[in-house]
């Protein structure tokens, strides 16, 4: 691309596509006279980093000179884009994070709180960070609860191995989540809105830091203040409870319920806490009615889910999908299969304390109770692949070791049993198989699972489990009780 041709680029300001070369590219190009924009990415992660020119996209690129060798086509035609169907991310690539037309938002505010929660109750919408709880409820709750100060609070503290959902939105659509928060204050009577951010996160910090100025700058927030909170790195902080004993100032610790937050938040008073992708599908509704948004998806698992793609696949990547498309869709099909080439071994959905799922499972819709048939979970839409190398008591391993270096210690079922169970699968990794020692090891996941105080512990043994029954499952184990 010659300095006689100047155009327009958009070049991603994205961390993968950085670490990638993509700010190289945007020096480079606005060195030969070329008009760069940068926007967010795609989360097409294979490509990046990835330009587009004149609605033509190029990717990977590392050469300027050498762009028809990595000619991908007309943007909108990219299969990767064209399978999915984007209400959160629709904005994300194409835009200058930072400009933006405050005309939908103000009308929007205009509404009435009880008319906004309808249409969040219509559209079925669930929390996208963990269990699937109905949004409604929570912000019907903060409506309905008396107090002289409400709070929204985003858990933006995005620790699930696989996920990166809200880097990439608070990266290249803050404005998306300023909606939302603004959106929620609104119809349930909140006037401050924290965003409590992982400090891994530098880029999302600097983008959203300034998103927070223009949007004061536009007016936005004259009754309502937006303030970002930077975490310390305790995955524990991603329960919402321990999050608001973070925001206080105090340990991250997790606290016994009732009084849920909503009633009884930060600082006491009625909070609305959702993660980021939650608060930023409440938009999207908006725009098209909780009834159309209803009607995306699958049963009651209702419009887009953010899945994050990684490990060992060959494109891996964002997927803004509805409910209902298969595992094998989204691996097998959209993700390419193993990176390696090899078999499929395992896929864990949900992160660190999700189930490991095999080939027998692949054609199970993701969905909140299809999943959960299978004794898993969606949470934050991670997945992460593995092919058939995978040595699944080494992964039960880790999940032990897991919860054991990230509980918060305030529960016994959880800080010593965590240990105990690392303990126990390292025996059996070493070559001392019995099944009494796997007994032993499923009475402690009951244990964990019934008597912890909050999910670190009771959702430690999912992945134990789903594991450990694979890897000495008698077809994988030969006349000895030995794994092959």
């Amino acid at each position: 691309m010659s300095r006689a041709e100047a155009k327009r680029i958009l070049v991603p300001n994205e961390t993968l596509a950085n670490a990638l070369g993509a700010d190289n590219l945007a020096r480079e190009s606005r060195a030969r006279g070329h008009e760069v924009v940068r926007t967010g990415g795609f989360g097409l992660a294979w490509l990046e980093p990835m330009l587009v020119i004149d609605g033509e996209a190029y990717g990977p690129v590392h050469d300027l000179d050498a762009l028809d060798a990595v000619a991908l086509g007309p943007l909108d035609e990219l299969p990767a884009l064209a399978r999915q169907q984007r209400i959160v991310f629709d904005r994300c690539g194409r835009i200058d994070p930072l400009e933006y037309d405050p005309s939908w938002l103000l009308a929007q505010l205009e509404r009435e709180p009880r008319e906004i929660i309808e249409e969040i109750k219509v559209s079925g919408l669930r929390g996208r960070g963990g269990a699937g709880f109905p949004a409604h409820i929570k912000w019907q709750t903060v409506y309905d609860t008396p107090a002289p100060q409400k709070y929204i609070v985003v858990n933006a503290d995005e620790g699930d191995s696989g996920t990166f959902a809200d880097r990439l939105i608070m990266e290249g659509d803050p404005f998306r989540l300023i909606e939302g928060m603004l959106l929620s204050g609104h119809a349930t009577g909140a006037n401050k809105g924290l965003v409590y951010l992982r400090s891994e996160y530098p880029l999302a910090a600097e983008i959203f830091t300034s998103a927070i100025a223009r949007a004061s700058t536009l007016g936005l927030l004259e009754t309502f203040d937006i303030e970002l909170f930077i975490g310390a790195g305790a995955y524990i902080c991603g329960e919402e409870t321990s999050l608001l004993e973070s925001l206080e100032g105090k340990r991250g610790e997790v606290r016994a319920k009732p009084p849920v937050p909503a009633i009884a938040g930060l600082f006491g008073q009625p909070t609305l806490v959702h993660n980021v992708i939650t608060l930023c599908s409440a938009p999207g509704i908006l725009q098209m009615g909780g009834k159309a948004y209803a009607g995306i998806g699958s049963n009651a698992s209702t419009g887009s889910s953010a899945f994050q793609l990684a490990g060992n696949v060959k494109r891996g990547g964002l997927y803004e999908l509805p409910f209902g498309i298969s595992l094998r869709e989204l691996v097998e099909d959209l993700g390419g299969g193993t990176r390696t080439g090899r078999p499929l071994g395992a896929v864990q959905v949900g992160g660190p304390l999700g189930a490991y799922l095999f080939e027998r499972d692949l054609d199970t819709p993701l969905g909140y109770e299809e999943m959960a048939q299978l004794g898993a979970g969606i949470g934050h839409g991670g997945v992460v692949v593995f092919d058939d190398t995978v040595d699944l008591v080494e992964q039960a391993h880790f999940a032990f070791a897991f919860c054991a270096h990230e509980s918060c210690g305030k529960c016994t079922p959880c800080r010593i049993g965590a240990v105990r169970g690392k303990e126990a699968v390292a025996a059996l990794a070493s070559g001392e198989y019995t099944e009494a020692k796997l007994e032993v090891i499923d009475e402690l996941c009951d244990l964990m699972e019934q008597t912890s105080l909050c999910q670190m512990g009771g959702m430690t043994p999912i992945p134990v489990r789903s594991a450990l029954g694979e890897a000495f499952s008698p077809a994988r184990r030969n006349g000895n009780g030995e794994r092959p």
